[in-house]
């Protein structure tokens, strides 16, 4: 649904390979950096993040894929995936051959439009993610990050990542990462839901946003 939703059965007669059901535990890759593409995938469930190696070897987790996000759109132009992407959570995805999106991109206006409506969602969301969690204090990228992963269900529920992913997304030190976060639970803005630290309670949204 997430592509195929304005498709008429004349598109749907144009699919003439097979669509791929996966599911991958945390932590899993799906595809690497400079990998052959295979074909796109879309999220049907789980969070996944897209992570790049700089070029003095460290690793920056470019953004985070959620329900609905398309992975892999770049490999529409350049066969290749620009970045390795790896399981948040148990994920669940449809994986879409290159040979069917092209045939249906040149075949029809409508899959043609979507495509680029996801590829226009996918710059702006880029974008987005590095003016909101690139810049300003290590207090004000943390809280950007937990107001960014709410539950679209639960908005006064967040999650975070293990302190190292988090660090790489936010361009922070692990340590600074932990402090921030335990500085904000102690102000009132969060609140533990788990031991792991991976799920809390925005208990205060103001706090965060000042």
């Amino acid at each position: 649904m997430v592509l195929f939703a304005d498709l008429n059965e004349q598109d749907f007669s144009l699919i003439h390979s097979p669509i791929d059901d996966l599911s991958f535990p945390a932590d899993q890759v799906l595809y690497t950096e400079g990998e052959q593409a295979l074909g796109l995938f879309t999220l049907r469930k789980g969070m996944v993040k897209l992570v790049r190696s700089t070029s003095d070897g460290r690793e920056r987790i470019v953004r985070v894929l959620r329900p609905g996000d398309v992975l892999g759109l770049e490999a529409l132009a350049t066969s290749h995936y620009d970045s390795e992407a790896v399981a948040l959570t148990e994920v669940s995805v449809c994986r879409i051959p290159l040979s069917v999106i092209h045939n249906l991109s040149a075949n029809s206006p409508r899959m043609h439009m979507r495509l680029m409506q996801k590829w226009q969602q996918a710059l702006k969301d880029a974008d987005d993610w590095l003016a909101e969690l690139n810049f300003g204090t290590a207090r004000q990228r943390v809280a950007g990050l937990a107001l960014k992963m709410r539950d679209p269900d639960a908005p006064k529920t967040t999650s975070f990542f293990a302190r190292d992913d988090m660090g790489a997304m936010l361009d922070l030190k692990l340590e600074t990462v932990s402090r921030e976060i335990s500085a904000l639970v102690r102000d009132g803005a969060l609140t533990p839901l788990d031991k792991q630290g991976r799920r809390y309670e925005i208990s205060n949204e103001r706090l965060l946003m000042d």
